[in-house]
């Protein structure tokens, strides 16, 4: 039996209440781009059914996980055509994945094991879940603010659900736990380092550059000084106890205090030219 039910559609989003008044050109790049990764979920799903291929129970979640994502790119995605009547949806993700695309031949996890990659997957989960709550908190458009609180209630539950069946290979795994512990840490700074790789970079080129040519460090600067504007010491605070618990830490530990303070200075530095345009004081 699955454990997933879905809690919302496209016909369920408020559609004629869009104000493009409260739309701003780099709120509508952030929107773009992201729409590109959350659209690529259907390969996200066959790369975790490769790599879970003896686990039915969890490949049946990885479909149903995937399918949530590329909803996710098909909100955001109608979203910024609406904002963008000239953007081509389709023909930016086709762009997207032709410049970026997932290593779906493989049949083991690039993490190292299962349940590294559930790891890395509630990394991800935990950078995504607190990206749409600072968007939640920092737009003013209605029907963008309803589709990121969707999106973000969405993200955390996929946490809790990464989360848990990492919990179920690591009482299987027969490690000492320092050493256990170890290898979680170790993946989940990896896959935290990882977010300036090729995918974002991609898709914001591929989604906002119509003539340049690709530059990946340009692309991650352009797009992760807007996305961090939209931060608040809260959504920080949140994704570092995530953080934490997903690399095998104490969620409020002295390691946690210390990797929310970090990511906030980072987060504050980094998003520091657009805050005073996108975040609430």
């Amino acid at each position: 039996m699955t454990e997933w039910n879905r809690h919302w559609t496209l016909d369920d989003v408020e559609w004629s209440k869009f104000d493009p008044s409260k739309v701003s050109k780099d709120l509508l790049q952030v929107i773009k781009t992201v729409s590109m990764v959350e659209r690529n979920g259907a390969d996200y799903g066959r790369y975790l059914c490769n790599v879970f291929r003896d686990d039915p129970e969890f490949c049946e979640v990885a479909r149903a996980w995937a399918a949530e994502e590329e909803q996710h790119g098909m909100a955001l995605g109608k979203w910024a055509s609406l904002a963008d009547p000239e953007f081509d949806f389709d023909a930016s993700f086709a762009k997207f994945l032709d410049m970026y695309r997932l290593p779906l031949d493989a049949t083991e996890s690039v993490r190292g094991s299962q349940e590294g990659e559930l790891c890395a997957r509630c990394v991800v989960e935990t950078g995504t879940s607190s990206f749409y709550s600072a968007l939640r908190d920092g737009v003013d458009e209605p029907v963008l603010r309803q589709i990121c609180k969707n999106i973000a209630a969405d993200e955390f539950r996929h946490y809790k659900l990464f989360f848990d069946h990492m919990q179920r290979y690591a009482a299987r795994s027969g490690e000492s736990n320092l050493r256990h512990r170890w290898r979680r840490l170790k993946v989940a700074l990896t896959r935290f380092r990882e977010a300036d790789d090729d995918e974002i970079a991609s898709a914001f080129h591929a989604a906002n550059v119509k003539s340049e040519p690709y530059n990946r460090a340009t692309a991650n600067k352009a797009y992760s000084e807007r996305v961090f504007g939209f931060y608040q010491a809260r959504h920080t605070r949140r994704a570092g106890h995530m953080f934490a618990q997903a690399a095998g830490l104490s969620h409020d530990g002295l390691a946690a205090k210390l990797v929310i303070k970090i990511l906030w200075l980072v987060v504050k530095y980094r998003g520091r030219k657009y805050r005073p345009v996108f975040a609430p004081t």
